[in-house]
């Protein structure tokens, strides 16, 4: 008979930032990567930010492996099917060392945003955590269905945004009327859906225009 038990251990995961916190800072982002993708690469998308006014912290998906079948590019995952739970409750236990060390409580203004696979780790961290925000991007994901209107009533202020490419295979017309209908329904106000000529890529000039600059 096969039995699976649990072990709890202590673990350490790295994450990136890019630029300064200074008193010059007036947004402060926590930018969350997509399936593939390593935190310290997935900051070429926040480059062409002002420098002295963006700082950004790229949190790092823990389970790292070696992309395409070969042994050369490594990707990360957040999340499987296999435990999800389980790894859910992993990744929100590092963020939260994340908020802490990085002192985001006191954040001057802070942006969260989430790529892909991001979208559902960034949602559930602000969900359960109540994480007061003053912009929540989505771009191109989706949001876990457990979660509810009631989980994100504290987010009154906060504007909220779903980014999606026209062109993009995984936002089929079918998700893409359910899902702006469940937006709408989980974000009743200050909720905007910004479209793009494109496919499942992060786009650099929303990402400008969602700084303000």
């Amino acid at each position: 008979m096969i039995n699976e038990k649990k072990v709890s251990y202590q673990s350490i995961n790295t994450y990136s930032t890019l630029n300064q916190y200074t008193s010059k800072t007036k947004n402060v982002w926590v930018v969350f990567h997509g399936i593939g993708y390593l935190s310290r690469y997935f900051m070429k998308y926040f480059r062409h930010l002002n420098h002295e006014e963006n700082y950004i912290i790229a949190p790092q998906a823990p389970s790292k492996y070696y992309l395409n079948g070969k042994y050369e590019h490594v990707g990360a995952s957040w999340a499987t099917r296999e435990n999800t739970q389980q790894e859910i409750q992993n990744a929100l236990a590092y963020l939260e060392e994340i908020f802490k060390m990085e002192n985001l409580e006191n954040a001057p203004n802070l942006i969260l945003f989430g790529y892909s696979q991001g979208v559902s780790v960034v949602s559930r961290w602000v969900a359960r955590r109540k994480i007061k925000c003053s912009k929540l991007i989505f771009h191109s994901g989706r949001i876990p269905k457990e979660l509810k209107t009631e989980d994100f009533t504290f987010l009154e202020d906060t504007e909220i945004s779903f980014v999606y490419g026209t062109e993009d295979p995984f936002v089929s017309e079918e998700f893409l009327a359910s899902e702006k209908e469940r937006l709408k329904t989980l974000f009743p106000k200050n909720l905007k859906f910004i479209p793009f000529d494109g496919g499942h890529e992060v786009n650099k000039e929303i990402i400008l225009k969602l700084a303000g600059e």
